[in-house]
């Protein structure tokens, strides 16, 4: 789809958590701390130390909760296992309708969609078991199953191979400001998403509106 501005875009990549999904559930943060039995500030520090090794696959959600558990010098059994998978879930699995919404229209219209994820295996089980919209997506690139993640070069790469389309045709969509840069260098067009209202501007601007009502 080609605009004034001369930008074709034949496919958008959509990051997953806080673009598909919205911000976490603090129900289900508060239902890990009491799980783990810890206050909040020790249970962040916990859960952010593990989550690179566990989105690239160098942990399974087994392994990622029992080093989390490790640093905090807890035991787990399985029961709280898997309370604590399913809360992690919980956690990402607010849908932001709009985005979703957005992407149906242009599955509809034929435009290609995908998906480019930094994620763990056991959240690519849960999102999937919720969402079975996501089928809907031309092509998933899930950081876990590769061994790599954004803003990491390849995993651009490997993408836009899914996608089979050229790089400079294809619209990426992400919330952190390092994998939007990572994007344009692989010759993407990409905005950063923070709000929905800011997101339809930024399209504007770039001369990309017909493609918020796509035919």
């Amino acid at each position: 789809m080609a605009n004034e501005s001369g930008i074709k875009i034949n496919a958008v990549l959509f990051d997953y958590g806080m673009v598909l999904s919205g911000p976490p559930d603090p129900t289900a943060r508060q239902q890990m701390q009491r799980i783990l039995g810890v206050n909040e500030e020790s249970f962040q520090t916990a859960y952010w130390k593990h989550r690179d090794a566990y989105d690239r696959g160098a942990l399974g959600g087994q392994t990622y909760w029992e080093s989390v558990a490790r640093d905090l010098a807890k035991q787990l059994d399985a029961t709280s296992l898997s309370r604590l998978i399913d809360a992690d879930i919980a956690l990402w699995t607010q849908p932001n309708l709009p985005m979703i919404e957005w992407a149906a229209s242009l599955q509809r219209a034929g435009i290609k969609t995908g998906i480019l994820s930094n994620i763990g295996d056991a959240m690519e089980v849960g999102i999937r078991t919720r969402f079975a919209w996501l089928a809907g997506f031309t092509h998933h690139t899930y950081s876990h199953r590769l061994g790599i993640a954004k803003p990491d070069s390849a995993i651009y790469r490997h993408a836009v191979e899914g996608l089979d389309a050229p790089a400079d045709e294809i619209l990426f969509i992400d919330d952190r400001q390092e994998n939007i840069l990572a994007a344009q260098s692989a010759g993407m067009v990409a905005i950063q998403y923070t709000n929905h209202n800011s997101f339809v501007q930024a399209l504007q601007r770039l001369g990309l509106g017909a493609l918020l009502s796509p035919r």
